[in-house]
């Protein structure tokens, strides 16, 4: 098997025999040899090739290396004398997979904007910026499922497809099997999805979180790592509309657990990054935002504060900052309202509990005031709410209310409140998007460049 370069750069020894196979990021000819930097994706640095002219088929292997190029180069590592690199590979045998016209190749070696880069997602992940976010993002996966598997959680695969609208937001992809061009009716003049593949109207997920409900009273220690879609027409930098979702639901568990385990929770996951990516991370640090080292170390080394909602109004009412939206009980906290309370009041993220009932989902536990339910926001400086969760409403007569003054369909539930009827238990939850996560460990200003294929209005094209 080839060498990861990776691993030759960290522990490579001189007079080592290797063979590296990767994409050429620059080849610089001199008189008697030529340099060639490959990079296998393994690491942010490339590892320096010399291929002295001596080396059979010198001359037709260089004149078919670019940039782009992709090859496979065997040889011996020897000490490098130029500044910055322990080792190089002096070449013995170089062979070339494919080419690249430096006439056309679009990653020639200069500054490229993020949004070019998004016109060419097949190639951007060769670029260093977006082969820094991605291996963040797969150390940032395996730190996800490592967390909860060490505690004894199963990871669930809940549906793709679903009947439900776990928010009650609305903005839905509907999956059809209909002619569309001739779909049936009903007497009203309606789409009649009761002819549809499943009999009822189905849609694309908004969250794993009702279904993983039904496996946490029975496995007591669950969560959800998978594709989630929402039908929002927002082109922003901070949505997206197919997204992963991390949804953890534990069973015996109230808001004071819920919120201990998300404090762990993001505490580790940051922790196993900065372990498995200093490289990465110190590059984002340096190129994209100045402060991401100091707010990992910020979010491990923290205590986080944990206030009501009605405690982050009142400071809210109480500051000299002039906000965009309005603070007022009842109304939900803005981004701004939320990063102002993170970073300049706390400097630290906050947990904030116990919101209205009005502004929030209709499975959340109602307190005793009946005013306010048992949710909680976690909120972190430079991007706001990163987290957000709440213990469950166990009580059957309590969730039948809510649906009902809601005016949701109860008949499409009886599964959930099943779940009240036959040993029904006190438990919580909470979710955070993947991508969001990614985003705020990375610095990036825009959530499409930390997803390798990001789906927006009007774009789906690789």
């Amino acid at each position: 098997m080839p060498n990861r370069i990776l691993d030759l750069l960290r522990q490579g020894q001189p007079n080592d025999a290797v063979s590296v196979r990767g994409w050429v990021r620059t080849k610089r000819e001199q008189k008697e040899f030529t340099f060639i930097e490959v990079n296998d994706g393994s690491s942010m640095a490339g590892l320096q090739v010399v291929a002295n002219q001596d080396m059979p088929g010198y001359a037709e292997a260089i004149a078919r290396i670019n940039t782009g190029a992709a090859v496979e180069i065997s040889g011996v590592l020897v000490e490098s004398p130029a500044k910055g690199q322990r080792i190089e590979l002096r070449a013995e045998s170089v062979t070339v997979y494919g080419e690249a016209d430096p006439e056309t190749y679009p990653l020639q070696k200069k500054r490229h904007s993020f949004e070019f880069l998004r016109t060419i997602a097949h190639l951007r992940s060769r670029t260093n910026t977006l082969g820094a976010v991605f291996r963040v993002r797969n150390a940032a996966a395996q730190a996800v499922h490592h967390f909860f598997q060490e505690r004894g959680f199963l990871w669930v695969h809940t549906p793709i497809i679903t009947a439900s609208d776990c928010e009650g937001a609305g903005e839905l992809f509907t999956v059809t099997n209909l002619d569309l061009k001739n779909p049936p009716k009903t007497k009203e003049g309606e789409v009649d999805f009761g002819q549809d593949f499943f009999g009822k109207r189905a849609y694309l997920t908004v969250s794993g979180q009702l279904e993983a409900e039904i496996m946490a009273m029975a496995f007591s220690n669950v969560y959800t790592f998978g594709p989630t879609f929402r039908a929002e027409n927002s082109n922003t930098s901070r949505h997206l509309a197919e997204f992963w979702m991390i949804e953890p639901e534990m069973a015996f568990c109230d808001l004071l657990g819920n919120m201990e385990l998300a404090e762990s929770f993001l505490k580790s996951v940051f922790k196993h990054v900065l372990e498995t990516c200093p490289e990465d991370m110190a590059f984002f640090n340096e190129r994209i935002e100045n402060t991401v080292l100091e707010t990992a170390e910020n979010i491990i080394n923290s205590e986080f504060a944990r206030i009501t909602y009605t405690e982050a109004i009142a400071l809210l009412e109480k500051s000299d900052r002039t906000f965009e939206y309005p603070v007022s009980w009842g109304l939900d906290l803005q981004s701004e309202h939320e990063r102002y309370l993170a970073e300049e009041l706390f400097k630290k993220p906050l947990i904030v509990t116990d919101y209205p009932v009005e502004i929030k989902a209709f499975y959340m536990r109602l307190n005793d005031d009946e005013k306010t339910v048992r949710a909680m926001d976690v909120l972190a400086p430079r991007i706001g709410e990163i987290i957000g969760g709440s213990q469950r409403e166990e009580r059957l007569d309590v969730l039948e209310k809510r649906i009902q003054d809601l005016g949701m369909p109860i008949e499409d539930l009886w599964w959930y409140l099943d779940l009240r009827r036959f040993g029904t238990v006190p438990h919580a939850g909470f979710g955070l998007g993947f991508e969001r996560l990614v985003q705020f460990m990375t610095g990036m200003q825009n959530i499409r460049d930390v997803i390798p294929f990001p789906r927006t209005p009007l774009s789906a094209e690789f």
